[in-house]
């Protein structure tokens, strides 16, 4: 299946309506970006670039497609010749995978004619919202965790598609393992899981079901101990197991109270090296308030894989920059209330002071750039500047992903995901944010749209 028609019908109907006003080879440029963030979110992640770039190369409409497209009665057949030989060739740039964005982030740039263009809109937004979503309630996640290793476990909880993108947002943004084969085995992410209730249950006695799984996998393996009476399940797993037993998952009850209780007892045993993970509906929230407690790991599921209540980022593409009847490219922007946009393709930079993130600077239009690195000289030369622009920098955010309709950089889906996982610990780590800040807290830092905001935010 090609990607074609992974779109909405009046992109088609658009493409048509202005082929034949003859403004459909008008260059354009469109934008991603989002106008804000959940309430209480300090950043988003984007995630989903690399599925998006595979999604944009491979947009063309092959014969199914089109005798489908030809049975609706809906295109003309002059509209239908056209799709026949479309393919992308134009420019995207935009955040790397990984990078973090905030409102107003101009994410992900695409040039190219009108034509070319404006079909990608639903496909683009579609692997953007739900991979950025995932992503952003996952970052948030791994922080509460403060270093204790997360498994992603939802795929059960959404469709099974999706299920493999969650898996590879979580990890992109430092989960350690999924219990998705499908995802390991195509993006190489480790996998991880042993029992559930259902193996228990099989056996005559909690006991049986211990020594089957122990003998079949190993002293090392983690037994579910919940299933009837948790310190009995304990007992029983290290006395068969000896004080090796790798883990004990607990799935249910009050993990503040049983954690440290089962520690306490798992060390009297002997088994001092037995870990505990936790699972059962967490999010941030509940791993935060686990912070203080013996635990060595969770198993997050349904939280983690829709968005931990915020499913998509809001992400919109908006035609922001268009050739006029002049052969000039001029900005465009809406009027809207509540849905204005600001015109003219932008520039993105990450304003860091010291190496800690102060601002996020984007300036619609090459004019406003040069103007903001004339101002950031001057200021660096005044004698009287003051210190904090000496320690001043910008970091570039969009980097080509396509040019010319061919991507850019690495193709591998393995090392595409590495690179996003490195590049997103970066930019968190450069945010300054402490674990112990919480989940929740305002914008970590101001979108700005001129230089003399930037300079008002140093000085």
């Amino acid at each position: 299946m090609t990607s074609s028609l992974l779109t909405d019908l009046y992109e088609l109907t658009m493409l048509e309506a202005a082929l034949e006003a003859g403004t459909a080879d008008r260059r354009c440029v469109f934008e991603v970006f989002t106008r804000s963030l959940p309430e209480g979110r300090r950043y988003g992640v984007v995630a989903g670039t690399a599925r998006v770039l595979d999604a944009i190369t491979d947009f063309r409409f092959d014969e199914k497609d089109l005798r489908y497209l030809r049975r609706t009665g809906l295109l003309k057949e002059s509209t239908l010749d056209h799709l026949a030989q479309y393919r992308f060739t134009g420019d995207v740039h935009g955040y790397a995978e990984g990078e973090l964005f905030f409102p107003g982030s101009p994410v992900l740039r695409v040039e190219d004619t009108f034509a070319g263009a404006v079909m990608l809109e639903t496909v683009v937004l579609s692997m953007l919202n739900h991979d950025s979503g995932v992503a952003s309630a996952g970052s948030r996640m791994v922080t509460a965790a403060r270093g204790r290793p997360c498994i992603e476990m939802g795929g059960r909880r959404v469709h099974e598609d999706a299920a493999i993108a969650a898996a590879r947002s979580a990890y992109l943004v430092g989960f350690a393992s999924t219990s998705n084969l499908a995802a390991g085995a195509h993006y190489g992410i480790p996998v991880a899981g042993t029992a559930a209730h259902a193996f228990t249950l099989l056996f005559d006695t909690e006991a049986d079901a211990f020594r089957a799984q122990i003998t079949s996998q190993g002293a090392d393996t983690t037994v579910l101990v919940d299933t009837y009476d948790v310190e009995q399940a304990v007992r029983t797993a290290v006395d068969i197991a000896g004080p090796e037993l790798g883990a004990v998952r607990l799935d249910s009850g009050d993990l503040l109270e049983q954690a440290p209780r089962l520690r306490t007892l798992l060390d009297s045993l002997g088994a001092t090296s037995t870990r505990i993970t936790a699972t059962g509906d967490l999010d941030e929230y509940k791993v935060e308030q686990l912070a203080q407690v013996p635990l060595d790991g969770y198993g997050i599921g349904t939280k983690l894989v829709t968005g931990g209540g915020h499913p998509a980022p809001g992400f919109v593409y908006k035609l922001v920059e268009r050739e006029g009847a002049d052969g000039q490219m001029h900005p465009v922007a809406k009027k809207s209330t509540g849905k204005s946009t600001l015109g003219a393709a932008k520039a993105a930079y990450r304003l860091l002071v010291g190496g800690q993130a102060r601002a996020e600077l984007v300036l619609p239009g090459p004019d406003e750039v040069a103007e903001f690195e004339r101002e950031l000289t001057r200021e660096l030369t005044r004698a009287d500047a003051s210190p904090e622009w000496a320690r001043t920098s910008l970091r570039p955010l969009q980097v080509p992903l396509i040019e010319a309709g061919e991507p850019v950089g690495p193709t591998r889906p393995r090392e595409r995901l590495a690179e996003a996982r490195h590049r997103h610990a970066e930019s968190v780590a450069e945010l300054g944010i402490a674990a112990d800040a919480g989940p929740d807290g305002p914008v970590a830092i101001p979108t700005l749209t001129d230089g003399t905001q930037a300079a008002r935010a140093l000085d």
